[in-house]
């Protein structure tokens, strides 16, 4: 069978969909013997490929390798600078476009990478001047995904009442999406008021995802009041929907390794709870308090202590550190939810007291820890 780039493109696409970094490596090599590496469709998706697999490096190092370079790879670069919150070389990159991309010309996608940059670093006036660009300049009409980065940028920033002003003024009506970026910034200022109103405003859209629901649910535990989380919940089970489990998961060579929380499954479980306890002794002696508010059940605080410990990315790190004992490459976690704020602490401190990068893709963006710190910048 013949193969093209498009063929190189969409294998490559796949293998960055599901993190098989060593796949993906092995295919990016083929297209160096077939000579496809120069093609700007096989770039973008290897661009795309390193990026979510949490080597922007090599993404840097493609994009620098094509000689022409479609909108769509401007675009995967820019994705990937926001998403690994490289947000300078974000801006640095539209300028370029702007100035040497020849007839490429930036579209909706372009400036959605610049709004998701802006919302995951605080910029509040950037985000808004490139809002104002995209229509002034380049005649671009905000659709409710521009919206929803927009009220996601001012909700983040603790702007919610300017945030629920911009829903109000949309001249399309609010998506879903739109209200749960909004609720997602009313659990983070745990304004679980707020937090309601949205929630009855995207009832009355019809079928609703259960993702929504929890955001609700988790806003209302954040601020203790259990029996509305309850109840919230309760609005799931009787759609007969199950909230969406939270796992993580490690590649080791051609292998992945997936963790749920409290997992004690693994082959390897005995080792990987002893290098927890190990690394929570080391922890506690560096500083490291859990923080139980995250635990958003009503139990004991000694149970808030143990369901909190055993969180999924901290069980992954744990079989990274046994099955990767060298220092000289970056541990890469995956995970399909969002990093709790406790987790985000501890893995500060896991970082720290291994001596080791350790870099977690949850479903908002990449956070790389490094002695102590993250690149999110505690804002995520």
């Amino acid at each position: 069978m013949d193969v093209n780039d498009f063929t190189f493109s969409s294998v490559i696409r796949v293998c960055g969909d599901c993190t098989l970094l060593e796949l993906g490596k092995q295919i990016h090599g083929m297209c160096f013997k077939t000579s496809f590496n120069s093609s700007s469709f096989v770039g973008s998706s290897l661009v795309s490929m390193y990026s979510r697999c949490g080597i922007i490096e090599e993404a840097y190092t493609v994009f620098h390798e094509v000689p022409l370079r479609n909108l769509g790879m401007w675009n995967a670069m820019l994705i990937a600078c926001a998403q690994h919150a490289h947000t300078n070389q974000v801006f640095s990159l539209f300028n370029k476009l702007q100035t040497g991309g020849g007839t490429v010309k930036p579209n909706f996608i372009t400036f959605l990478s610049l709004l998701y940059a802006c919302s995951h670093s605080g910029l509040v006036k950037e985000g808004e001047f490139y809002f104002e660009l995209m229509k002034t300049r380049y005649g671009i009409e905000p659709g409710a995904q521009h919206y929803s980065s927009m009220v996601d940028l001012l909700s983040r920033a603790g702007k919610l009442q300017e945030a629920l002003s911009i829903i109000n003024r949309m001249p399309i009506e609010p998506t879903e999406s739109v209200w749960g970026a909004f609720m997602t910034g009313c659990r983070i200022h745990r304004n679980t008021e707020l937090a309601a109103y949205a929630a009855d405003r995207v009832f009355q859209l019809g079928n609703v995802s259960p993702g929504l629901h929890v955001i609700l649910s988790n806003s209302y535990a954040a601020a203790g009041r259990y029996e509305d989380a309850a109840r919230a919940r309760k609005m799931l089970r009787d759609q007969g929907v199950k909230k969406e489990t939270g796992l993580s998961w490690v590649e080791e060579g051609n292998k992945v390794h997936t963790f749920a929380a409290g997992d004690r499954g693994h082959a390897r479980s005995k080792e990987i709870y002893e290098k927890l306890e190990e690394l929570g002794e080391e922890m506690e002696k560096a500083g490291y308090v859990a923080d139980t508010s995250f635990v958003l059940r009503a139990v004991g605080g000694e149970e808030k202590q143990q369901t909190i410990r055993y969180h999924s990315e901290r069980i992954a790190i744990a079989f990274a550190l046994i099955v990767f004992p060298h220092n000289d490459r970056p541990l890469r976690i995956m995970k399909n939810l969002r990093v709790c704020g406790d987790c985000h602490t501890a893995i500060k401190f896991m970082s720290k007291c291994s001596g080791r990068v350790i870099i977690v893709r949850d479903n908002n963006r990449f956070h790389r820890f490094e002695d102590g710190k993250c690149s999110c910048g505690d804002y995520w």
